[in-house]
């Protein structure tokens, strides 16, 4: 077996878990590679005795690889897919972080997981992909035009509100007056679009949800669309430039610039070990159930 480990972030508690991740995965002679730059933190604090090949970007990376971990929080496996993007190599997340919708592995569960992963215990989970496309093009997109959780079109540089023309499929939908639309994926409805009171979608749903960030029309809910429709947006306002983030990736865009987003031609895969379920995620995470009346 052959994997890949990331992460962005050396953590002062996190330093067992990856010495206890890669002791682990060398009892079954795994073959491992590391990103070059969290191979540089982690083997600067701890004592590794093992040198270990490494890869920087998606360029190093082909369809040999069984398995990528990312060690980290939720944040970290966004950052992962910029590194996998359409290989097909299937992800498994171990939680350092604190929410964890996506990275669902906690680090005390490391061992009984790689048991499970080399026993084939576990399944994949296709999540769709957003895509998006601006006219004129963006350089800061055009290299990385696509997000596992949302794209979101944001004020900048100014308290005003914005407005966001919107067509669906040719059809003209809504002008958004607001500090800003997310477009989310169903793997995206449990973040930011949930924070602005989305609602949740389940990660087999074919939909995409579009909900407005502080509507000044009060009136203006979130709406769920099938995710085979192409979305056209439009920005206006007091500034020359707006906002649009991929994720965590942010770019500065134009005023009245065409905004085109619609799924992407490939999906992320990540892995879900046998007795997991996106619904006991749910409960956990959001304290579903926690009221005593239950």
């Amino acid at each position: 077996m052959k994997v890949g480990i990331y992460g962005q972030f050396y953590h002062q508690d996190s330093g067992e878990y990856i010495t206890y991740l890669l002791d682990n995965l060398h009892q079954f002679g795994v073959e491992i590679f590391v990103e070059k730059k969290f191979y540089r933190i982690f083997s600067s604090k701890l004592k590794i005795t093992k040198k270990y090949e490494t890869f920087d970007s998606y360029a190093d990376l082909d369809d040999t690889f069984d398995l990528f971990f990312s060690i980290g929080g939720d944040g970290t496996i966004l950052r992962t897919i910029t590194l996998v993007q359409d290989l097909n190599i299937p992800i498994l997340g171990i939680n350092t972080g604190r929410l964890g919708f996506l990275a669902t592995i906690q680090k005390e569960e490391i061992k009984d997981a790689i048991s499970k992963i080399i026993s084939k215990e576990f399944i994949v989970k296709e999540r769709s992909v957003i895509a998006i496309e601006t006219s004129p093009a963006n350089e800061d997109i055009v290299s990385m035009n696509f997000a596992l959780n949302e794209v979101t079109v944001a004020r900048k540089d100014t308290t005003s509100m914005i407005t966001v023309k919107t067509h669906l499929d040719g059809e003209y939908l809504n002008s958004y007056w607001a500090d800003g639309l997310i477009v989310a994926t169903p793997t995206g409805s449990t973040g930011y679009s949930l924070s602005c009171g989305g609602p949740v979608i389940m990660p087999n749903n074919n939909s995409f949800v579009l909900t407005p960030i502080a509507p000044h029309n009060l009136n203006a809910r979130p709406l769920v669309i099938p995710d085979h429709t192409t979305i056209r947006l439009e920005v206006s306002g007091r500034e020359d430039k707006h906002l649009i983030s991929l994720d965590s990736r942010i770019a500065t865009v134009a005023i009245n610039s065409i905004i085109t987003i619609k799924k992407a031609p490939f999906t992320v895969k990540l892995v879900e070990l046998e007795g997991q379920s996106f619904l006991e995620t749910l409960r956990k995470k959001l304290l579903w159930g926690e009221d005593k009346r239950n």
